[in-house]
């Protein structure tokens, strides 16, 4: 599955989303109906509470998890008919992940964290360019037990983004951060959204992570709520936590 940087297509639509969790009475609806569209290289930021749906959405089109009905595209690709070979290609090829715990081998250095995904992406950057974009150039050869935790999630964002994503996807990627260190690390999601183009979503308790998007969807009871685009965007350093 190649990747066409020609395209003028939005990067994610939805049309008719839905997803249920279980049967009958006990039955859960976690996405009802979702239609959105995600044009190309926006950041986009998901609020909403627990169990609003906005996850279940991520995994949905980031190839992680399959909807109860509706469909989901990836460009002009249509997420909700490929097999799980296809889906895997698509997440290697084009996703970059990052959740709120780092998930990082112990045992491996920052340097060694990020080459298992280089080792496996079809058009990876070299390791070390990924960890000094988010600014660990002299940390590549520390073990995630030497770093803090701020340190730990950029070597996780460093891991997603040395396969070239077409798009990033963050859960929660300073929910385990105080806010100097979280704005560090939206300032990394910030620049990565800038630089290399890639389209970003994430999703956040963090109201005011929400004015730094270019556009964000308010998710409540598995449905959207509100869109909103922001016509002025503040930086990181800008945000009040």
């Amino acid at each position: 599955m190649a990747k066409d940087d020609t395209s003028q297509l939005p990067t994610f639509r939805t049309r008719g989303l839905t997803k249920v969790y279980g049967e009958g009475a006990a039955a859960v609806h976690a996405l009802r109906g979702v239609d959105l569209t995600i044009p190309k290289g926006e950041m986009v930021v998901l609020l909403g509470p627990s169990g609003s749906g906005k996850s279940t959405l991520l995994n949905i089109i980031g190839g992680l998890d399959r909807a109860t009905d509706g469909a989901a595209f990836f460009q002009d690709q249509n997420l909700s008919e490929m097999n799980d070979r296809a889906l895997t290609l698509y997440r290697r090829d084009h996703v970059g992940f990052v959740f709120q715990f780092y998930n990082l081998m112990p045992s491996l250095t920052a340097r060694e964290n990020v080459e298992l995904v280089t080792e496996i992406a079809d058009d990876p950057m070299e390791v070390e360019e990924a960890l000094r974009l988010v600014g660990l150039g002299e940390r590549m050869d520390h073990f995630p037990a030497q770093m803090s935790g701020g340190e730990q999630q950029r070597v996780a964002i460093a891991r997603a983004i040395a396969k070239n994503p077409t798009v990033l996807f963050c859960d929660e990627p300073t929910g385990a951060l105080d806010s100097k260190t979280g704005r560090q690390v939206l300032h990394v999601i910030n620049d990565i959204n800038r630089d290399l183009g890639a389209t970003v979503m994430i999703v956040t308790h963090a109201a005011a992570t929400a004015q730094m998007a270019h556009r964000v969807i308010h998710f409540a009871d598995g449905a959207i709520r509100e869109v909103v685009e922001n016509d002025t965007r503040l930086s990181p350093d800008e945000i009040h936590w």
